[in-house]
């Protein structure tokens, strides 16, 4: 990219996290229940579409901005750009979105949403990442394929 959006991001450290103790069963017919810890592991290290940083680095994502309701199967995402006038948005919560399509079970229900407050177009940055339909067009690009799976790479 010749001109970056935020050509200086603040960078924050990874925080260390912690698995809370729960109810681990080893009754193999029960499940554990999935948890916002486990969707924040799942998407903290998701790279940033314009710098070679995590999401969690950049502090789009963290884990108190995830809420999981496992019994009915509900997942809400915020994420938090670093500029008001991002225009990766749209593709930082597609990354998030694929992400969760790729490790989670189908019965899950997943929203996609830009924190209140932490966009100038936050409302059309959410109806496109939460229409399933507009899902489907864009995964369908083989470029913006390319861009979500290089972002899903693993930051060195």
């Amino acid at each position: 990219m010749d001109t970056l959006i935020n050509p200086a991001p603040v960078v924050y450290e990874r925080k260390e996290t912690k698995r809370h103790k729960g109810r681990s069963t080893t009754d193999e017919t029960q499940r554990d229940a999935i948890d916002a810890l486990e969707i924040f592991e799942h998407v903290r290290d998701i790279t940033d579409p314009e710098h070679p940083y995590s999401l969690e680095q950049l502090n789009v994502v963290s884990e108190d901005l995830i809420n999981v309701d496992d019994a009915k199967g509900n997942i809400m995402v915020q994420f938090t750009p670093t500029v008001q006038h991002c225009s990766m948005a749209t593709l930082i919560g597609l990354c998030i979105r694929v992400k969760l399509m790729r490790v989670l079970p189908t019965r899950f229900k997943v929203d996609i949403m830009i924190t209140p407050g932490g966009h100038s177009t936050e409302d059309q940055v959410n109806k496109q990442l939460n229409d399933k339909e507009r899902v489907a067009a864009a995964l369908e690009n083989p470029s913006l394929v390319q861009m979500v799976n290089n972002s899903l790479q693993t930051v060195k």
